[in-house]
């Protein structure tokens, strides 16, 4: 569907669109409450909270602006209720500072790609077509995929792809890469798609997705500084909700999940030690969770929107008795 400019919006289906709504609702009932989508995309999260939420205003960030010009367009019939900014989500105190927020009552974070990065060829996420090895959410950013891949030296590329790709064949599939870009550099992806699946041993190219799967998420992350970005806004966030308010995380990938699962345990745990019967008002948790472990998308769900299938979500609560 066109929006009103020519602009085409990517496919776009929400994920676990209905749970994030009844898990964030309860707090933006009131007038002038607040909801932040720290991770706006291409603004369908945020269009089905406000349509359940009447009363609510919402502040949008994103870093990509192709993303926020097309939010931008799909969320204008809510007229004034929106502010949309242009930032990374750990951004958030600078944003709700200039928003004139000291406290929101809803914030939600989705984390990794907007369908409008997987689905735009040019923009060199997707290892299924060939396109440059860019991967960056913000265009203005200066470090590239094909900068790590062209010369980054092989024990860091095995690291990265270790660490943020979970690769098993991490320093088989860096080594072919510094071969290989003595050679000739790498400019697009399909070069690098082709390497990775000669690097890893037949037996395991049919297991666990596309073979390349796992070393495009590992650049992707770096590009962009995803884990270092999900660190610094978890306690920013979680400081920012007034009493009552409600932080809801998608999550795609273990690293993240892990890094959320943490922060959402911390902070929802007493500070004494455990078996003390009666803890003082100064040490009972702030926060409640919302979500006993992570909830995941059923099959009918995933079967409709593929791209749902690694999801997690997780949820938190400030408790109404903190008086922050």
């Amino acid at each position: 569907m066109d929006s009103a400019d020519g602009r085409t919006p990517a496919t776009h289906v929400p994920v676990l669109a209905a749970r994030i709504v009844e898990l964030l609702a309860p707090a933006l009932d009131a007038p002038g409450a607040t909801c932040v989508d720290g991770t706006l995309g291409l603004g369908g999260h945020a269009a089905l909270v406000l349509d359940a939420c009447p009363q609510a205003r919402l502040v949008g960030i994103d870093r990509d602006p192709a993303a926020l010009a097309i939010a931008g367009d799909r969320l204008a019939r809510f007229g004034d209720r929106v502010r949309l900014f242009r930032a990374v989500y750990h951004e958030l105190p600078d944003v709700l500072a200039a928003a004139g927020l000291a406290r929101v009552e809803g914030i939600l974070l989705d984390l990794g790609l907007s369908s409008l990065q997987i689905d735009r060829a040019e923009r060199g996420f997707a290892y299924a077509v060939d396109a440059p090895l860019d991967m960056r959410m913000d265009p203005d950013s200066e470090l590239t995929a094909a900068t790590i891949v062209n010369t980054w030296p092989a024990t860091e590329l095995a690291r990265i792809l270790r660490i943020y790709g979970e690769e098993r064949n991490a320093r088989r599939i860096a080594g072919a890469i510094v071969a290989a870009r003595e050679v000739e550099p790498f400019t697009s992806s399909a070069r690098l798609v082709r390497l990775v699946a000669d690097a890893i041993p037949i037996a395991q190219r049919n297991s666990g997705g596309h073979p390349a799967k796992r070393t495009f998420q590992a650049l992707r992350i770096v590009v962009n500084g995803e884990l270092d970005s999900l660190s610094a806004v978890l306690p920013a966030a979680l400081d920012a909700l007034a009493p009552g308010g409600r932080l809801a995380v998608l999550a795609y990938h273990s690293g993240e999940d892990r890094l959320v699962k943490r922060t959402f345990a911390e902070a929802a745990r007493d500070h004494v030690p455990p078996g003390v019967p009666d803890v003082p008002a100064g040490y009972r948790a702030r926060f409640t969770l919302l979500t006993r472990g992570a909830e995941r998308p059923d099959a009918a769900e995933v079967t409709v929107n593929p791209r749902a299938a690694s999801a997690r979500l997780r949820g938190i609560t400030r408790n109404q008795e903190d008086p922050r």
